[in-house]
């Protein structure tokens, strides 16, 4: 076995059917009287129902989360947080919102309580991602990592089957990185894969019947379990590829990760065959590219960079400030191969490797 160091990451879960009824216990327990509720304009209602058992412990609001976490949206938050007083954030919907309560907590310390709505992951990891004069930069800290996580699925029982699917398959993304991340470890490589195979086998359950508790339920443990992975090693390849595509061309998260993400892993498939045994027995299959492709097609996710606003022409913009500043990856990054995965993802193709 490979030397290795593994730091956990201290976080308190509580989950659970009706765990959100438990947010007062939550703030009791971490020493918080007063919280600010954020959420995005889509999600204030059920936000605010979610909440309503607080009472007067919501001193305020911001409601105006936005995706990839633009900077001047975080400047007016933080001065509603300033003016309401309160000691706390409670982020309430996905990672557009959880990344706003991120980006409070790094510049106040506050303290963060995430109740996540969809499977993305932001939770659990001590990573930030924010946008400014157009170009998406990311820091991981300590201070960004939300202290509490209330998982509740009765919060996610409507919601849509296409962000159930695209943000349950950003999920594995964060746990496919992690089997071969440069700092990974026996730990993570055994909680990424049981968080691939209980995402992967859910998704599709989800999407045929948004009712079905059970499916819902591994869902979101398959979820935490993936986020997980994401806040406790390094990313490579894939999410270097998103966070540069994403935020060039203010694309949305899920779907970015959900269409990159079989291309990465076959272009990478050479230089990690532990990895690949270990999504083999996730996925259930010989070819994990192939079967990540076909599961987006599964739950009626977009496979095609040009469906979601990506310009032709961005192609060999995104190839070339992919190598800039690159994250560690297992295969070396070569401009023309990567310009050629970004090409096949913009057109929606079968990634290299996989069956024509």
């Amino acid at each position: 076995m490979k030397d290795f160091i593994y730091e956990a990451l201290p976080s308190h879960v509580t989950f659970g059917r009706g765990s959100v009824s438990r947010l007062h216990e939550v703030m009791e327990r971490h020493g918080v009287e007063r919280a600010m509720l954020l959420s995005t304009p889509q999600q204030v209602d059920q936000a605010r129902a979610a909440v309503a058992g607080l009472g007067d412990a919501i001193v305020g609001s911001f409601t105006d989360a936005t995706m990839h976490t633009p900077v001047e949206v975080t400047e007016r938050a933080l001065a509603e947080l300033r003016a309401s007083g309160a000691d706390c954030v409670v982020s309430f919907g996905g990672g557009s919102t959880i990344g706003l309560g991120k980006a409070l907590a790094v510049r106040t310390d506050v303290f963060q309580i995430a109740v996540p709505t969809t499977y993305a992951g932001s939770e659990m990891t001590p990573i930030l991602g924010e946008t400014k004069n157009g170009r998406k930069t990311t820091r991981r800290s300590p201070s960004i990592l939300p202290e509490a996580v209330i998982y509740d699925v009765d919060l996610t029982m409507g919601l849509p089957a296409g962000i159930s699917g695209t943000s349950g398959i950003n999920a594995i993304a964060h746990a496919v990185e992690g089997l071969y991340a440069k700092d990974a470890n026996p730990i993570m490589r055994l909680v990424a894969e049981e968080g691939i195979r209980s995402l992967a086998s859910a998704l599709p359950r989800v999407v045929a019947d948004g009712g079905d508790v059970e499916a819902r339920e591994d869902a979101q443990y398959g979820a935490w379990l993936c986020g997980f992975v994401l806040g406790s090693v390094g990313m490579a390849l894939h999410h270097k590829l998103c966070h540069t595509i994403g935020g060039d061309f203010d694309l949305p998260h899920a779907e970015t990760h959900t269409i990159i993400l079989p291309h990465a892993v076959a272009y990478n498939a050479p230089a990690i065959p532990d990895a690949m045994a270990a999504m083999r027995r996730a996925l259930d299959t010989d070819d994990p590219a192939e079967a990540l492709f076909v599961l987006a097609r599964k739950v009626d996710a977009p496979r095609a960079l040009k469906d979601i606003g990506m310009p032709k022409k961005g192609v060999e913009t995104s190839a070339d400030h992919a190598v800039e500043n690159a994250y560690w990856n297992p295969r070396p990054l070569e401009r023309d191969a990567i310009r050629n995965l970004i090409a096949r993802a913009w057109a929606g193709d079968r990634p290299t490797g996989a069956e024509a």
